[in-house]
C-alpha cells in the first residue's frame, strides 16, 4: 500500500532527478529482496540455483528450445559461458540437450519435461506481479519502463567498466 508521502513522491509534474534516483535507490534492493523470497517449488530447492540460472530458464520458459548461441545472444553473454551453464544443468537433469535435426553440429536445449512445471510456478510470481503493474499501463508507458530498465542495465555496465 503506498504512503500520501509516497503518493507525493511519485507527482509527474514535481519530481526532480534527484527525487527519482533518491526513491529509486531505495526501492531496488526492496523488490529485490521481495523477489528472491518468492517460494522455491520444491522440485527445485536443493538445486542451488543461481540467478543467472533462472534468466537461462526464463528465456527457455519463454521463448521454448533454443541453441547455446541464441541463449547466449539473449543473455548476451558468450557462448562459453552458456555451454558451461547448459553442462551444469543438464547433469543436474534441469535442462536436455538434443540434435538440431537440420544441423546435427548444432543442440537444441530444452527444459527437461520434469522440470517444466516446477519452473513456470518458480517464474510465475514474478510474472504476475509484473503482468499486474504493466497492465494498468498504457502501451506507451510500459514501453518507457522497460526501455528505462533497459537503458538502467546499460549504464550499470558502463560504469562497471571504469
Amino acid at each position: 500500500m503506498m504512503t500520501a508521502a509516497q503518493a507525493s513522491e511519485m507527482s509527474a509534474n514535481t519530481m526532480t532527478a534527484a527525487q527519482a534516483v533518491r526513491s529509486m535507490l531505495l526501492l531496488m534492493p526492496r523488490l529485490v529482496g521481495r523477489a528472491k523470497r518468492l517460494p522455491i517449488p520444491a522440485a527445485l530447492r536443493g538445486l542451488d540455483l543461481a540467478p543467472r540460472h533462472l534468466a537461462l530458464l526464463a528465456y527457455l520458459q519463454y521463448e521454448g528450445p533454443l541453441t547455446v548461441s541464441r541463449l547466449a545472444d539473449r543473455l548476451e553473454v558468450a557462448p562459453t559461458t552458456v555451454s558451461l551453464m547448459v553442462g551444469d544443468l543438464s547433469r543436474r537433469g534441469i535442462l536436455t540437450r538434443n540434435e538440431d535435426d537440420t544441423d546435427r553440429r548444432r543442440r537444441i536445449v530444452a527444459i527437461a519435461p520434469n522440470y517444466a512445471a516446477p519452473i513456470t510456478e518458480w517464474l510465475s510470481g514474478s510474472a504476475t506481479a509484473w503482468t499486474e503493474v504493466l497492465s494498468a499501463l498504457t502501451p506507451a508507458q510500459r514501453a518507457t519502463v522497460v526501455g528505462t530498465m533497459r537503458a538502467y542495465e546499460a549504464a550499470l555496465e558502463k560504469h562497471a567498466d571504469t
